[in-house]
């Protein structure tokens, strides 16, 4: 800078003393490496005196590599959000009835269950079950549903009918029948009662059960995974609780809902709600199942709310 300012004063020297007029408005003051014009400007009268001569350039300013910014990894960052998460959910279990959720990441194979291992009655979310058997017994069969099948299979799904439900699951062969197709789709939790509806299961089962509905290289053939996700995507709108509470504008969803008032626990309610949810950036199974609660729509209101908090924490 020293050296800038002797070399500026030199020249002004020169100007003054032999009568030029230097403009300044082409020269740059030395910053410390950002020029910037140098303000004002030299002048006199009488003729142009001779140049000077060149005071050499200053040295460039040392310049001093900036680190690299490093952030938490992936797996870090993921870490922080399952933390966050079980925080979240235990804070509410505390004053909520018994419950457990499951999410399966489609895009990334990352799983994540609160509970997970914890056995509940499935209600009618044992459905989505039958359905995947009733699929795999046509497959073994080289046919398609017969037509008496699929019209039990839409009221089943979509208006979750119990009669068509009791039909189904005598026609393959009972507890016995769906607990042998476990096992295809990997079910290894799952208890299978004569009583369809209090099958015991497991949220980490549930996810299980929904990806093999869409995956390509599972049990379930192209036909059989396109039926039941039309039939899921296309529940009765009074029915499209739970899960769906989870999507945002322009997603899709498929659900199954499953609600009983237990004589044996008081007549207090089990609610449980299973689906999909996919969009840009977004392909997720979840599962909440739970029991003990007051009523219906208090039951509804807090799988709800469980499913916001893993999408809420999670960021899928």
């Amino acid at each position: 800078m020293r050296r800038t300012r002797n070399w500026i004063l030199a020249i002004a020297t020169v100007g003054v003393l032999g009568g030029a007029g230097l403009v300044g408005a082409g020269m740059m003051r030395d910053s410390g490496g950002g020029g910037v014009p140098l303000a004002g400007t030299f002048s006199g009268t009488g003729a142009r005196a001779a140049p000077g001569p060149s005071a050499p350039a200053p040295p460039p300013p040392a310049t001093t590599a900036a680190p690299t910014p490093t952030g938490p990894s992936a797996p870090e960052i993921r870490a922080a959000r399952v933390k966050a998460l079980d925080a979240a959910l235990k804070k509410y279990a505390a004053s909520a009835p018994e419950f457990s959720v499951a999410v399966l990441d489609r895009r990334t194979g990352q799983r994540y269950s609160f509970r997970g291992a914890a056995a509940y009655e499935t209600a009618s979310v044992v459905k989505v079950q039958v359905l995947a058997c009733l699929l795999l017994k046509a497959q073994d069969s080289r046919r398609d549903l017969t037509a008496t099948e699929l019209a039990l299979a839409k009221r089943m799904i979509r208006l979750s009918d119990n009669d068509a439900t009791t039909s189904l699951f005598s026609r393959l062969g009972r507890a016995s029948g769906v607990g042998a197709c476990n096992k295809r789709l990997g079910l290894t939790a799952t208890r299978v009662n004569s009583a369809w509806g209090l099958t015991r299961t497991t949220v980490n089962d549930q996810v299980k059960l929904l990806s093999e509905l869409v995956d390509t290289s599972g049990p379930l053939d192209a036909g059989s995974r396109k039926l039941a996700y039309t039939l899921m995507s296309t529940v009765d709108g009074s029915q499209d609780w739970g899960v769906p509470a989870v999507a945002r504008g322009g997603e899709k969803f498929t659900v199954k809902n499953g609600w009983l008032s237990r004589s044996t626990e008081n007549y207090r309610w089990i609610i449980n709600s299973v689906g999909r949810v996919t969009g840009p950036g977004t392909d997720v199974s979840i599962a909440v199942l739970s029991h003990d609660n007051a009523g219906m729509s208090g039951g509804i209101a807090m799988v709800q709310k469980v499913a916001k908090l893993t999408r809420q924490h999670l960021k899928y």
